[in-house]
């Protein structure tokens, strides 16, 4: 970059020297956030500096919109509980033409074929090896193994919703859509992570590294940034459950993402279609074992993407609003990272407050989807812009292709 340039990043120092770099540039920052992330870039075990995404708001302990690098220490809560949470996309031949002028029974459609908001699978004897279906039953041949030794070890991770969760959408901001691009082709999306398994796993350990952090008499400017060192059991012990928890979200996106395909397919007047010419399949709540600036690190990427050169990844907007496939441009500044969306602007709370049912349906017109009280949380006025939170990642990624939902299932 030409020294006559100007970074794309803000950069802010603690009083400590700790040094944070923020794509941020015409996007609120809430000074809580700031706050937060001025906290974690204190501790000792960080490498060089934390990137900041656009979408960054206020998390519990670790920013979320925020990649943290770190030797030799992994925070728990920096990674969160929805351990794994991330994007699906897929491209189909479809186009907009093929699709009925009435969308709703393709919303049902979908609504019955993925079990969403709290509610899991549920089967007959109680017995998942003699009801869940072959798909949800050979995922899970593949993930067990694993799964019993990290029980074996931390029993309570056993008393979670594992199998019941497998293949499932879960709450709050997860969603499953159909979108249209800027050529009019049809594509299905989703979000959704490791849900109630992964939930325990985070739980656990969070709470582990908080009584590691009290038995060593380490004072951290925040409890909820607890950490393993390496070369301990707990360490290890963590990082093997969220690999696994990482893997089980994969797949829960990739058998929801099947069921969505089957719903479609299914509903009257859709002709037959193929859905393989383009699928993306990334995290972006999780930890990965990385080369940055000279050494070997664990990045913690809470509420961000990884966007190495050529990598594809998926930034949705909110409900109304419009969402990327994105390509990476490698960014050695951010870890090669880029966002995960918009970001909130307003809290749950707050949203539930200031945003009516008019206000979300008059948001949503066009939309088929929920216009209740009960998603007004989710509406695009509880989010950031994100035509600017593009913008101030232009050096981050570069945009393939456009889509707008015409359907969106909600949790």
């Amino acid at each position: 970059m030409s020294s006559s340039m100007p970074d794309p990043f803000e950069v802010h120092r603690t009083e400590g020297g700790g040094l944070i770099k923020s794509w941020t540039r015409g996007v609120p920052m809430d000074e809580r956030a700031l706050e937060q992330l001025k906290n974690a870039a204190r501790l000792p075990f960080i490498h060089g500096h934390i990137a900041v995404m656009p979408d960054v708001h206020v998390g519990i302990g670790a920013t979320v919109g925020s990649v943290i690098p770190t030797i030799g220490a992994v925070i728990p809560a920096a990674v969160g509980v929805d351990i794994g949470c991330g994007m699906m996309a897929v491209r189909t031949s479809l186009s907009s033409s093929d699709l009925p002028e009435t969308l709703a029974p393709v919303r049902a459609a979908i609504e019955k074929a993925v079990p969403h908001g709290r509610s899991g699978h549920t089967f007959d004897t109680g017995s998942w090896s003699d009801d869940a279906p072959p798909a949800i039953a050979q995922a899970w041949s593949s993930l067990s193994t694993r799964f019993e030794a990290i029980v074996a070890k931390h029993p309570r991770i056993g008393q979670s919703n594992h199998v019941t969760h497998l293949g499932t959408l879960g709450t709050g901001n997860h969603f499953i859509e159909v979108c249209l691009d800027e050529e009019e082709r049809v594509w299905f999306m989703l979000h959704s992570g490791s849900r109630g398994v992964g939930n325990k796993i985070g739980s656990v350990f969070i709470e582990m590294a908080k009584e590691d952090m009290r038995s060593w008499f380490i004072n951290l400017p925040d409890q909820n940034l607890a950490y393993f060192p390496e070369g301990t059991a707990h360490f290890d012990d963590y990082v093997e459950a969220v690999s696994w928890a990482q893997e089980f979200a994969a797949c829960n996106r990739e058998l929801m993402m099947q069921a969505v395909i089957k719903a479609v397919s299914s509903c009257k007047g859709i002709p037959p279609f193929l859905a393989t010419s383009m699928a993306v399949n990334c995290h972006h709540n999780y930890v990965a074992r990385e080369h940055h600036h000279g050494r070997d690190v664990l990045v913690t990427r809470k509420g961000a993407v990884r966007a190495r050169e050529g990598d594809l990844g998926i930034i949705p907007g909110s409900m109304g609003a419009r969402s990327f496939i994105v390509r990476g441009k490698g960014n050695v500044d951010s870890f090669h990272s880029c966002s995960h969306g918009a970001g909130r602007v307003m809290s749950r709370t707050e949203a539930k407050k200031r945003i009516s049912v008019a206000d979300h349906a008059l948001a949503t017109a066009g939309i088929e989807c929920r216009k209740d009280e009960d998603v007004v949380d989710e509406s695009p006025a509880a989010y950031k812009d994100i035509d600017a939170v593009m913008k101030a990642q232009a050096d981050l990624v570069d945009v393939v292709h456009t889509l707008h939902q015409v359907v969106c299932v909600k949790g």
